[in-house]
């Protein structure tokens, strides 16, 4: 049994801690206020994972390191940084091998399928904040004063991931509502089952093989937003999904006083043409197949119920108290 630590406690860094407390390990997560899943292996600790000298006293002895944490969106460049630095700093006092759960924003627009491979040449702010942060950890690790792996992954499908699919659109589509989307409905995008993201994880931390390089989870074939919100509606018994593109200009406007909607114009080409991932290295090198697109949809749609049930029962019971 050994110890693993993970900090950040949603969706990725959950269904991670999970997956190594039901397989015998040590799994302690690491969050601002101590939250993290319920389970009798999984030890949750309260701290400042900025606090490099702190997040190495949690290392101790560890031999993982899992960066699962995720700052506002609109806070990338101002949280991240700190955040970057404590991890190679605990990593190199501990010992504890570092692996970050990543995306794809390092690389900027692509042309074709992205691949491990693909130079870091991001255009905007958070695409330059994250490529910095593997350039670092790489440099470190080549330097000798640590071991580092990146796994990187497409937009999140699964239970309490946040994306524009799982805040924006079905959530409304579900309701029977019509959904205006900052973005090309019919092209071609890949998709990351959180689970598989954990799998990956776990595996490349496991191998020192496979350290020194970044790996993209195994990811379903690509889906366009249209095709895969009409599948979510025919699984959920659904009405069929009425959606039409926001221009860019509209979205340029509501960024005027949404600092998240403000985030998404660095992202259009995202989502405006294809955004494909080659996950084909982490298959062939750990066996892992993604999980069917219909399972990771239905445990998204049965999220987004969950949510709207509680926030029901929430308003209902602010109600009474009112009263």
């Amino acid at each position: 049994m050994s110890l693993h630590v993970i900090v950040g406690a949603g969706p990725v860094g959950s269904a991670t801690a999970r997956l190594l407390a039901n397989r015998g390990e040590q799994v302690r997560v690491v969050t601002r206020r101590g939250t993290g899943p319920g389970h009798p292996a999984v030890e949750r600790v309260a701290a400042d994972a900025t606090d490099a000298s702190a997040l190495a006293r949690l290392c101790a002895g560890a031999a993982a390191l899992y960066n699962c944490a995720s700052p506002p969106y609109h806070r990338w460049a101002l949280d991240w940084p700190p955040l970057a630095e404590a991890f190679l700093d605990a990593s190199r006092d501990s010992g504890a091998v570092l692996v970050r759960a990543d995306n794809v924003y390092g690389y900027g627009p692509v042309d074709g399928a992205m691949t491990e491979q693909h130079p870091l040449r991001a255009t905007g702010t958070k695409g330059r904040v994250r490529a910095k942060m593997w350039t670092d950890a790489l440099a470190a690790h080549e330097a000798g004063e640590l071991r580092t792996a990146d796994v990187r992954s497409s937009d999140y499908l699964g239970a309490g991931t946040q994306s524009m699919l799982t805040m924006a659109v079905l959530p409304k589509v579900l309701a029977g509502a019509r959904v205006r989307v900052p973005a090309d409905l019919d092209a071609p995008h890949s998709w990351t089952y959180v689970g598989d993201v954990a799998r990956t994880l776990v595996a490349v931390a496991a191998d020192e093989n496979a350290w020194g390089r970044a790996w993209h989870v195994p990811s379903a074939a690509p889906v366009s937003l249209r095709d895969l919100t009409t599948r979510a509606c025919d699984l959920a018994d659904a009405p069929a999904p009425r959606l039409s593109t926001m221009p860019t200009a509209v979205l340029w406007l509501g960024g005027l006083g949404n600092p998240l909607v403000r985030e998404l114009r660095e992202t259009q080409y995202q989502v405006r043409r294809p955004f494909v991932l080659d996950s084909s290295a982490a298959t062939a090198t750990f066996g892992i197949h993604p999980i069917p697109l219909d399972a990771a949809l239905r445990e998204t749609v049965a999220g987004l119920r969950d949510d709207s049930i509680a926030r029901t029962d929430f308003s209902a019971t602010a109600s009474e108290k009112g009263r």
